[in-house]
């Protein structure tokens, strides 16, 4: 009986030394995601800006179309890669998480 409560004890020791590994590893994901989400609004609000003054001196119609045209363009490829940057990030979030349980579910098979 004391040989199982030991390998209880010594597993539920695993377990929780697994639990804050995985805890960390969220915790560097989730800053990162949350970093990287500030820098792209930062750059996003910043190419807002700089495209309405671009905009208020366009000389004719014709031109507002254009530069409103091509701030459409580069402000969607830029989205589309910020989109695809943060999933990558959540990929690696996930995995990072798991991986510290891997050993252990190894063990229990």
């Amino acid at each position: 009986m004391s040989q199982t409560y030991e390998d209880f004890s010594k597993y539920g020791k695993e377990f929780a030394d697994t639990g804050l590994k995985s805890f960390a590893s969220l915790s560097t994901g989730v800053q990162a995601i949350a970093a990287e989400a500030t820098e792209y609004t930062k750059k996003s609000f910043e190419n807002g800006a700089a495209h309405f003054e671009k905009l208020l001196s366009a000389k004719s119609l014709e031109s507002a179309i254009e530069i409103q045209t091509d701030y459409a363009k580069q402000a969607y490829e830029a989205f589309v890669a910020e989109a695809t940057k943060i999933s990558e990030l959540y990929a690696d979030l996930a995995k990072d998480a798991y991986k510290p349980f891997e050993s252990l579910t190894a063990k229990v098979r």
